[in-house]
């Protein structure tokens, strides 16, 4: 009962985003939502799968261990809520 649901969106997704323009090197919730990932409600997970070659900022309610030491390693910043 307990237990927390979270939307999982992994990294590939974020460089994908990267590739369309839709963002330059920072990556919230709003942009999320904006770009139909994400409902209002939803908790974000960032996860590991896919190859991330973007500088990111990005900024979610939590990270797995894999995507958080790839976008670090990329040159880029992670924020937990």
């Amino acid at each position: 009962p307990n237990r927390v649901e979270y939307r999982g969106i992994n990294l590939d997704r974020l460089q994908a985003l990267v590739d369309e323009k839709k963002v330059k090197d920072t990556i919230d919730i709003q942009v999320l939502r904006d770009n139909g990932l994400a409902g209002k409600n939803d908790l974000i997970k960032i996860l590991g799968r896919g190859e991330l070659k973007a500088k990111l900022n990005v900024t979610a309610h939590k990270f797995s261990a894999t995507a958080q030491s790839t976008i670090e390693a990329q040159g880029g910043s992670v924020t937990t809520l």
